[in-house]
């Protein structure tokens, strides 16, 4: 079982913030630092500093990392167009030395997209997959040739698909609870999917749903990594679990309900029941990011049970 941490920059954090909580991500022995693509606070949230741009920020982080995969949970396909995504996206993961790996999903904040004048259009889910098939078709086009799109919403003529990523096959990640054209889109261009803050039983119908798709497509199953958003509250006692969900205002019943809170034991027996329907990856979405000790707790007493 792999572990990640995931942030949420947009409900207050600075660029130092993260970069503490990515190096603590780093010596703590998890597998990747991931963040949201979000430029407003949601809920109560004040949102000081103010947000911090998904892509800078894993370009900074891409210097000042060594190990650690970086990526996006999910970027939004809204705030920037396929081909200058493309070129970002590669750059950074050319800056990190191949640790990159793009989440990328249809963008669904309206009121972020207001406050800072970014149009949001109504038919999104169609220029997503206008976005996948132009971002993998620049990556995939052979050096010295180049790339042609023509779509509904997006023209690309003569491209020189430049530069490459790293990685000779960056992972893209696509997640979500539709039914039906969510699962054929991960079918056809994920190489993760990833499903958000869902119980056991909605995870395991919605990984069939993907199973099922990918093999109409003529990919095995298995071809997919697996995976939960779920967050995070553990505690040594039930102390400490409850103070560090007043922090984050929750509850911890519904802590407990619908994420990975309690003990560590707790929290252990609650994966093992994820990994049971497939999953193989698990983000610890963490929203108090001044609290390292959550982080070490979670190192010691959890991840050191499923290594």
């Amino acid at each position: 079982m792999d572990l990640r941490i995931f942030t949420e920059p947009q409900q207050g954090a600075s660029y130092d913030t993260l970069l503490t909580v990515a190096k603590a991500t780093e010596d703590l022995g998890f597998d990747a630092f991931f963040r949201s693509d979000h430029y407003l606070a949601m809920g109560s949230a004040d949102g000081l500093p103010g947000p911090t741009d998904a892509w800078i920020t894993l370009a900074g982080l891409a210097r000042e990392t060594r190990r650690i995969r970086l990526g996006t949970l999910m970027t939004a396909g809204t705030f920037r167009l396929p081909g200058v995504l493309a070129i970002q996206v590669a750059q950074v993961d050319q800056m990190s030395g191949g640790r990159i790996e793009l989440g990328l999903g249809a963008g669904w904040f309206e009121e972020e997209h207001k406050a800072y004048g970014i149009p949001f259009p109504k038919e999104k889910f169609g220029r997503l997959e206008e976005q996948l098939a132009i971002v993998t078709g620049l990556w995939e086009t052979e050096p010295g040739k180049t790339f042609d799109f023509g779509g509904t919403y997006y023209r690309l003529t003569d491209s020189p698909a430049l530069p490459k990523p790293a990685q000779q096959k960056l992972p893209v990640l696509i997640g979500g609870h539709g039914a039906k054209r969510t699962p054929r889109l991960a079918a056809k261009y994920a190489d993760e999917f990833n499903i958000p803050f869902a119980s056991v039983e909605d995870s395991e119908r919605q990984f069939g749903r993907v199973r099922a798709a990918a093999e109409e497509a003529g990919r095995k199953g298995d071809d997919l990594v697996y995976s939960n958003v779920l967050v995070a509250c553990v505690g040594k006692d039930d102390a400490e679990v409850a103070r560090r969900a007043a922090v984050i205002g929750r509850e911890v019943a519904e802590l407990k309900e619908n994420g990975l809170a309690g003990s560590p034991a707790e929290v252990v027996d609650k994966i093992g029941r994820y990994a049971a329907v497939g999953s193989s990856r698990i983000y610890f979405q963490i929203l108090d990011l001044d609290d390292l000790d959550h982080l070490e707790l979670i190192a010691s007493e959890v991840q050191s049970q499923l290594a």
